[in-house]
C-alpha cells in the first residue's frame, strides 16, 4: 500500500501541488468488484483546500488516473455502518450517497480517522460521523491548543509553516550580513546563539522594568471594582421602585384592553345590525305595491315589478352565521314569505284572467278573417302580456308551482283559440282551392274539421267536366277513370300554388311570433337549463306538465329548448293534421299539385332550418314535407302504372301515345316549377324513373300494335321524346335524349327499307341472279354470255318498268305511308324524302351492274334519276 501511495503522490498529486494524507482501497457496494482508491488530500497553497479524490486504474495501461474529486466541505455524513463489529462497508454523503466497501476494516478506520482530523483542523464544520467508534474519534481529538495533529500523515501536515513577510525580510537582512554563513555553518550558528542570548537578557530586563506599571494597573482595577459595586447597589434600589410602577402599568394596560374589546364588540354589533337593516328591510311603498298594486296599468305593473325584485333581494340575502337564530330575522323572513305568497296568488289570478279575456277578444275577430285567407294578428296581445315578463321571471324563481300552473293554463286557452283560428283558416283555403263551397261538397268538405270523404271517381268527374276539349289520345285514359294532369288548366294550378304559398306564408310568422313570445314571456332561453328543481315534461296527447324526480342528484330539469318545443306542439297541435288534409285535397284535385307543394314546402323547411333546425316550425314542416314527398313519389308511380295499363285501339292508327304526351306536359310543368328549387335532386330521380317507363312502354305498345307498323310507332314516339328533351334541355336526361334520337333514326331507316321493299321486283330478281353468278366465280364481263342473263333477257325485264309504272308504284307507296303516319308528328315529308333517297340508291346500284356486266350493250333503264325526283316531287305536291 505504501508503494501505491508514493506512486499516486508522484504521478497524480505532486503535479497539482497536492499532498496525499490517507488512502483506502475500495469498490462500489452491490456491484461487480471493480477496485479504485479514495484519497484524502490537501493543497500546498493557502488557503488550504481539502478534497476526497477517487483514483482509478486506467483500462489502457498500468497507470492511474484521477476520476472525480469532492471538496470536504460538501461532505455531510460519514456512515461507518457498525461501530462495534468489524464491517468494511461505509457511506459518504455528498450531493448524493456513495456506498463503498473497503479492502479491510483497518484501512476504512484509518481513512475515516484522517477525515475527522482534517475536518477538525481546517473546516470546523458539522459533519455527522454515524456508527463510528468513539475510541476512533477520541484518539484524534487534540489535547491542547498548540498540540499538533498526531499520526504519521498528520505530522507531515505541521512540518511546513509559512513565513510571514516580516520574517522573510529579517532573514534576508541576516543572511546578507553573514555571507560566510553559507561557507561556515558552525560559525553562523554560534553567532545566532550569541544574539539569541542577548535578546533573552533584554526581554528579562524589560519584564522587570514593567513590574511597577503592573502594580499601578492592579490598583486601578481595584478602585474600578469598588465603583462597580456602588453602581450595582443603586440599580437595585431603582429596580425596586420601578417594580411598583410596573404593577400599576399592567393594571392600566388590562383596563385599556377591556375597553378596546368592548368598543370592538360594539362596532361589530352595529355592523351586523346595519347589515340586517340594509338588506332585510323592505320599503313601505314596496309592501303596499305587493299587497294592493294595480296590475292592469303600466305604472302599476312597473311598481309591482320593482317591489317584487326588492322582495326577492331581501329573501335571497346571504345571512351570516347565527343570523337565522335571531327572532327578528325569523319574523322578517316569515313576513317576506307571506308577502311572496300573497303577491304570487294575485299575479297568477290576474294573468289567468288575461288569458281567458284574450280568448274572448280574439274570437270576436274571427268573423272578419273568415272570408279572407289570413290569420288573426296576436301582436297586440303579446305586447300587452310582455309587460309582465319580469314578473313571470320573478314567479319562476320564487314559486315554481304557480309558474307551472300559469304555463299549463296558457297552453290550454291558447291551444283552443289557435285551433279555432287555424281550422277556419284552412276551411277558407280549401274553399278557395275547389272554387266555391258548392264545389267543395263534391270533395267531401263537411264542417270545420276539413275531413276529405269524397271518392276518387267524383274527383275524376269534376276534373273531366272542367277540363274542356282534349286530344283523342288522352280520352282513352279518362275512359279508364284515371285523372290526367293535362286535364286541368294551367291557371287552376297557378291558383292552387298561390293559395298553398299563402297558407305557408301565414303560418310561418304566426308560429315564429308565438315562439318568440313564449321565450320572452316565460323566460325560456334556447340553450340553457331551467334553474329550478323540477323537470317539465309534457304529455302531447293530454297536455299536462309533470314534475319528475331524478333519484340521483335531486331533481332533474329538461332543457328550456325542449320545453319551448313542447309548448308550441301543444298550442299548435292542429297545424300538422290540417296541413296534411290540405295536401291530401290538393293531391286529389290534381296529382301534379304535389310538384308545387314539394317545391314550396321544401323552401319553407329550408328557411325554418336556417333559423333554428330544432324549432317546432322546422320539425312540423319537416314532417309534412315527408308526406308531400310521399305524394310526389305516388304521383310518379301512378304515371308509370298508367303507362303500363294503356290499351290501344285495334281499328285506328296509334300515333303519339298518351303517356308520351303526358311526359312532355309533366316535364314542361316540372321545369317551370322546379326552376332554382332546393330539391332538384328529387325531380331528377323522378325523371329517370319516368323516362325509363316511357321507353319500355313505347316498345311494349309498338310490339302489340296491329293497325300501325311497329317501326312507325317507335319512330314517331321516340322522335317526339327527342324533340321534347331537346327543347327542355334537362341535364340529367342527356343520355336518354341521345338514346331517343338513335332509336328514332334506326326505326326510320328500318321503316323506309321495309315499306319501299323492291319497287322494281323483276329487275331486282334479275340482278340478284347476276350477282349470284359473279359470286360463283364468273367474271362480270362474261355474265352476258349466260343464257338466262343475256342482253335480250335484260332488255325484256327493263321494258316491264316504264316511267309510268314506276310513278304509279311510288304513288301507291305514298298513300300507304300517309295512312301509317299521324298528322301530329308531321313526319310524312321526312319519311318520303328518306324513301326517295333509298330508291335512288337502288337505281344507281342497278346502273352500276349494267355498266360492269354488259359493257357496250347500250342497254339503259327507261327512266332516269331526274325522272325519279320529278315523280316524288309531283306525288308529294298532289297530296
Amino acid at each position: 500500500m505504501t508503494a501505491i501511495k508514493h506512486a499516486l503522490q508522484r504521478d497524480i498529486f505532486t503535479p497539482n501541488d497536492e499532498r496525499l494524507l490517507s488512502i483506502v482501497n475500495v469498490c462500489k457496494a452491490g456491484k461487480k468488484k471493480k477496485n479504485c482508491f479514495l484519497c484524502a488530500t490537501v493543497t500546498a497553497e493557502r488557503p488550504v483546500q481539502v478534497r476526497v479524490v477517487k483514483v482509478k486504474k486506467s483500462d489502457k495501461g498500468d497507470f492511474y488516473k484521477r476520476q472525480i474529486a469532492w471538496a470536504l466541505r460538501d461532505l455531510a455524513v460519514v456512515d461507518a455502518k457498525d461501530a462495534i463489529k468489524e464491517n468494511p462497508e461505509f457511506d459518504l454523503h455528498f450531493e448524493k450517497v456513495y456506498k463503498w466497501v473497503a479492502s479491510s476494516t483497518a484501512e476504512k478506520n484509518t481513512f475515516i480517522s484522517c477525515i475527522w482530523k482534517l475536518n477538525q483542523r481546517y473546516l470546523r464544520k458539522k459533519i455527522d460521523f454515524v456508527n463510528v467508534s468513539s475510541q476512533l474519534l477520541e484518539e484524534s481529538v487534540p489535547s491542547g491548543e498548540n498540540q499538533s495533529v498526531t499520526g504519521g500523515d498528520e505530522e507531515a501536515v505541521d512540518e511546513y509553516q509559512e513565513l510571514s513577510a516580516r520574517e522573510e525580510q529579517d532573514i534576508e537582512i541576516m543572511v546578507e550580513g553573514c555571507e560566510y554563513a553559507i561557507a561556515n555553518a558552525e560559525a553562523f550558528a554560534e553567532k545566532l546563539s550569541r544574539e539569541l542570548q542577548v535578546l533573552d537578557g533584554a526581554n528579562i530586563q524589560s519584564i522587570m522594568a514593567s513590574e511597577k506599571q503592573v502594580n499601578t494597573l492592579m490598583g486601578l482595577l481595584d478602585e474600578a471594582l469598588k465603583e462597580v459595586d456602588q453602581i450595582e447597589s443603586k440599580l437595585s434600589s431603582y429596580e425596586e421602585m420601578l417594580q411598583s410602577v410596573k404593577e400599576q402599568m399592567d393594571q392600566i394596560s388590562e383596563s385599556n384592553h377591556l375597553i378596546h374589546l368592548s368598543n370592538t364588540n360594539n362596532v361589530k354589533l352595529l355592523s351586523e345590525i346595519e347589515f340586517l337593516v340594509n338588506h332585510m328591510d323592505l320599503a313601505k311603498g314596496h309592501i303596499k305595491a305587493l299587497q294592493e298594486g294595480d296590475l292592469t296599468s303600466s305604472r302599476g305593473v312597473e311598481a309591482c315589478t320593482d317591489a317584487a325584485d326588492a322582495l326577492l333581494q331581501c329573501m335571497n340575502v346571504a345571512l351570516r352565521p347565527g343570523h337565522h337564530m335571531l327572532l327578528a330575522v325569523k319574523q322578517q323572513q316569515q313576513r317576506f314569505s307571506d308577502l311572496r305568497e300573497h303577491f304570487a296568488r294575485r299575479l297568477a289570478s290576474h294573468l289567468n284572467n288575461v288569458f281567458v279575456q284574450q280568448g274572448h277578444d280574439q274570437s270576436s275577430t274571427l268573423a272578419q278573417h273568415s272570408v279572407e285567407l289570413t290569420l288573426p294578428n296576436h301582436h297586440p296581445f303579446h305586447r300587452d302580456l310582455l309587460r309582465y315578463a319580469k314578473l313571470m321571471e320573478w314567479l319562476k324563481s320564487t314559486d315554481y308551482g304557480k309558474y307551472e300552473g300559469l304555463t299549463k293554463n296558457y297552453m290550454d286557452y291558447l291551444s283552443r283559440l289557435y285551433e279555432r283560428e287555424i281550422k277556419d283558416f284552412f276551411e277558407v283555403a280549401k274553399i278557395k282551392m275547389t272554387g266555391a263551397t258548392k264545389e267543395s261538397k263534391k270533395f267531401g268538405l263537411h264542417g270545420s274539421s276539413g275531413k276529405l270523404t269524397g271518392s276518387t271517381s267524383s274527383l275524376n268527374k269534376l276534373s273531366v267536366q272542367s277540363s274542356g276539349n282534349r286530344r283523342s289520345q288522352s280520352s282513352s285514359l279518362l275512359d279508364m277513370g284515371n285523372m290526367s294532369a293535362s286535364d286541368l288548366d294551367v291557371a287552376d294550378r297557378i291558383k292552387f300554388d298561390k293559395i298553398f304559398e299563402q297558407v305557408l306564408s301565414e303560418l310561418e310568422p304566426l308560429c315564429l311570433a308565438e315562439q318568440d313570445f313564449i321565450s320572452k314571456f316565460f323566460k325560456l332561453q334556447q340553450h340553457q337549463s331551467l334553474p329550478g328543481t323540477v323537470t317539465e315534461a309534457e304529455d302531447l296527447d293530454g297536455g299536462t306538465l309533470s314534475r319528475q324526480p331524478n333519484p340521483g342528484t335531486g331533481l332533474h330539469v329538461s332543457s328550456e329548448k325542449d320545453m319551448i318545443r313542447q309548448m308550441m306542439t301543444k298550442i299548435f297541435r292542429c297545424i300538422e293534421p290540417e296541413l296534411n288534409n290540405l295536401i291530401a285535397l290538393g293531391d286529389k284535385i290534381d296529382s301534379f299539385n304535389s310538384l308545387y307543394m314539394l317545391v314550396k314546402m321544401s323552401h319553407h323547411v329550408w328557411t325554418a332550418q336556417n333559423v333554428d333546425p330544432a324549432s317546432f316550425l322546422s320539425t312540423t314542416l319537416g314532417n309534412v314535407l315527408v308526406t308531400v314527398k310521399r305524394n310526389f313519389d305516388k304521383c310518379i308511380s301512378n304515371q308509370i302504372r298508367q303507362m303500363e295499363e294503356v290499351k290501344i285501339s285495334k281499328k285506328s292508327k296509334v300515333g303519339i301515345l298518351p303517356f308520351v304526351a303526358e311526359f312532355e306536359e309533366f316535364a314542361g310543368l316540372a321545369e317551370s316549377i322546379f326552376k332554382n328549387a332546393e330539391r332538384r335532386g328529387d325531380l331528377d330521380k323522378a325523371y329517370t324513373k319516368l323516362i325509363r317507363g316511357v321507353f319500355a312502354n313505347v316498345e311494349k305498345v309498338a310490339n302489340e300494335s296491329q293497325k300501325t307498323p311497329r317501326d312507325v310507332v317507335m319512330m314517331e314516339n321516340f322522335h317526339h321524346i327527342f324533340a321534347t328533351l331537346s327543347r327542355l334541355k334537362i341535364s340529367c336526361l342527356e343520355a336518354e335524349k341521345k338514346e331517343a334520337k338513335q332509336k328514332y333514326t334506326d326505326h326510320l331507316q328500318s321503316y323506309v327499307i321495309y315499306s319501299l321493299g323492291q319497287p322494281l321486283e323483276k329487275l331486282n330478281h334479275f340482278f340478284e341472279g347476276v350477282e349470284a353468278r359473279v359470286a360463283q366465280g364468273i367474271r362480270e364481263e362474261e355474265v352476258s354470255y349466260q343464257l338466262a342473263f343475256n342482253k335480250q333477257e335484260l332488255r325484256k325485264v327493263i321494258k316491264e318498268y316504264p316511267g309510268k309504272e314506276v310513278k304509279k308504284g311510288l304513288d301507291n307507296l305514298y298513300k300507304k305511308v300517309d295512312k301509317h303516319l299521324c298528322e301530329e308528328e308531321n313526319l310524312l315529308q321526312v319519311v318520303w324524302h328518306s324513301m326517295q333517297d333509298e330508291f335512288i340508291r337502288q337505281y344507281k346500284h342497278f346502273e352500276g351492274l349494267i355498266a360492269r356486266c354488259y359493257p357496250g350493250s347500250g342497254v339503259t333503264m327507261e327512266f332516269t334519276i331526274q325522272d325519279i325526283l320529278d315523280y316524288c316531287s309531283s306525288i308529294a305536291q298532289s297530296h
